[in-house]
């Protein structure tokens, strides 16, 4: 009997001064409740403080980026060319996963072929202002979208399809909005973003 191929994923994490949340953030994600083998890539533009050793600590793959060299895209395509995963995730430094769901949750809309771009739900901590509580519940509701219409997306917690990221890649002369750049140029090109709200991170 021919065996299934296991299909792997790519934790890819943004990080500048991330000593606050990352031990959460790396502890919560080797409690994954995930079907797919994953490594963890965390690419650095110049941390001073623990960031580089809680990273060590838990043995993620460290890859830097010069400040002077530094843009969202750039930092992304950088860890993405170096990335073994079938499935690239994208969280932010910042962030913690509500749940040991969160990743085989956010991946199965792209392991079904529903979508080839999908984003999770964000949601506010304990320190979060009211207001920005608000901006969560406006753009990351309580109902899934899959496929979504429109090209919103966000970084901060969604994963691609590598494939996808070999064909368009992100914009590295953005100052920012480096996904919906890339979400508008899938869906140009007949592909299909979604959102998935039971895939949850706390955005700190």
């Amino acid at each position: 009997m021919e065996s299934k191929k296991i299909t792997s994923v790519s934790i890819i994490i943004r990080t500048l001064n991330e000593e606050r949340y990352l031990s959460k953030l790396l502890e919560s994600i080797n409690n994954q409740k995930v079907n797919q083998r994953f490594e963890v890539i965390l690419i650095d533009s110049g941390s001073t403080d623990k960031t580089l050793e809680i990273a060590s600590k838990f043995k993620c793959r460290i890859m830097y980026i010069k400040k002077e060299e530094f843009s969202f895209g750039r930092s992304l395509n950088l860890a993405c060319e170096q990335a073994f995963g079938d499935y690239l995730v994208f969280i932010s430094g910042h962030c913690v996963p509500f749940d040991n769901n969160w990743l085989q949750k956010l991946i199965n809309p792209l392991l079904n072929n529903e979508v080839d771009y999908i984003y999770g739900r964000q949601i506010g901590g304990h320190v979060t202002f009211w207001s920005e509580q608000k901006i969560f519940e406006k753009y990351f509701p309580k109902e899934s979208q899959i496929p979504q219409r429109g090209f919103y997306c966000n970084n901060a917690n969604s994963a691609l399809k590598k494939t996808i990221w070999e064909k368009h890649g992100f914009n590295e002369t953005l100052t920012g909005l480096e996904d919906m750049f890339l979400a508008k140029k899938i869906i140009q090109r007949g592909g299909k973003i979604g959102y998935v709200a039971e895939s949850i991170i706390y955005h700190y």
